[in-house]
């Protein structure tokens, strides 16, 4: 069996936080049309559920991210350290964004805001590969 180490488990951490903010907003997206047909309460009841889940989530992969910084050493010049900055801007894009989606009183405002933080999360995962190589 392969040795566990503090690297194997700051990756391990921010995968498994990763799949529970990348991957359950793209569940939760795909459930919300059978959940209206439930109730038209089911989808936001569904969605505070899940941030009960989601954000403790994107907290550990903040956590997580500047642990992989440091450990890694990270050079901030050069293609690696332009991916890096773009990557944390689209992090925080996809948190502000989950947060304005959260906030929004209006179908357009949870439509728009939604889709950004869906896709920027996806777009951080990316980067994520991308910068590990």
């Amino acid at each position: 069996m392969l040795d566990v180490t503090e690297r194997t488990i700051r990756l391990f951490l921010h995968v498994l936080a990763s799949t529970i903010w990348v991957g359950g907003q793209i569940t939760l997206a795909g459930l919300v049309p059978g959940l209206r047909a439930v109730s038209p309460d089911a989808p936001k009841a569904s969605a505070r559920r899940f941030a009960q889940l989601a954000w403790p989530a994107y907290g550990v992969l903040i956590v997580t991210g500047v642990w992989n910084i440091l450990a890694l050493d990270a050079p901030w010049t050069g293609p690696y350290g332009t991916t890096l900055l773009v990557k944390l801007a689209v992090v925080v894009l996809s948190g502000v964004a989950a947060w304005l989606h959260a906030e929004s009183k209006s179908r357009l405002g949870l439509a728009v805001w939604g889709s950004v933080a869906g896709l920027t999360a996806i777009g951080a995962l990316f980067l994520g590969v991308l910068l590990h190589g």
